[in-house]
């Protein structure tokens, strides 16, 4: 089995987000997956969930690591049906624009956010927006009783 996991050459950009390089609106992090918003939402309220390894398919991803990945996401995109008032949470993996496992999660009320040709871009975002977003995300995972939940920043 050729393994995709990197451990050479430059960190991915999610990489510098887990590690500080990066600023990032985190919603979620523990030791071996992070959550945060993207640069370029498809909606308010569009996360990212990451394993902290770089790991370039999730199919190369360890059955345990790909479990907790899902848990993850399953939990978030709860919070994120709550804060947005939206029916569905909608969940993709595309994994071209970064090679590093990536599930996208975002408020869907229809299908026009499973295309990420339809996203914000980064420079249009409404930073105060972004910010909500991410503080009403964390509430809702707080409600839940997740562990692993960041701070508000001020």
């Amino acid at each position: 089995m050729v393994s995709r996991v990197r451990s050479q050459g430059m960190a991915t950009v999610f990489t510098k987000i887990i590690n500080g390089e990066l600023p990032g609106r985190f919603v979620y992090r523990d030791a071996e997956v992070a959550a945060f918003l993207t640069i370029e939402p498809v909606a308010y309220g569009h996360v990212l969930v990451v394993p902290v390894q770089e790991i370039d398919r999730w199919t190369d991803m360890p059955a345990e690591l790909w479990g907790k990945l899902n848990e993850v996401a399953q939990v978030i995109g709860k919070a994120i049906c709550e804060a947005f008032d939206a029916p569905r949470c909608g969940y993709m993996i595309a994994g071209f624009e970064v090679p590093h496992t990536h599930i996208h999660l975002f408020p869907a009320s229809d299908m026009s956010g499973y295309s990420l040709q339809n996203i914000i871009p980064m420079d249009q975002t409404d930073p105060a927006k972004m910010d909500d977003a991410a503080a009403k995300i964390r509430a809702g995972l707080r409600s839940q009783g997740v562990a692993g939940v960041p701070e508000d920043e001020a």
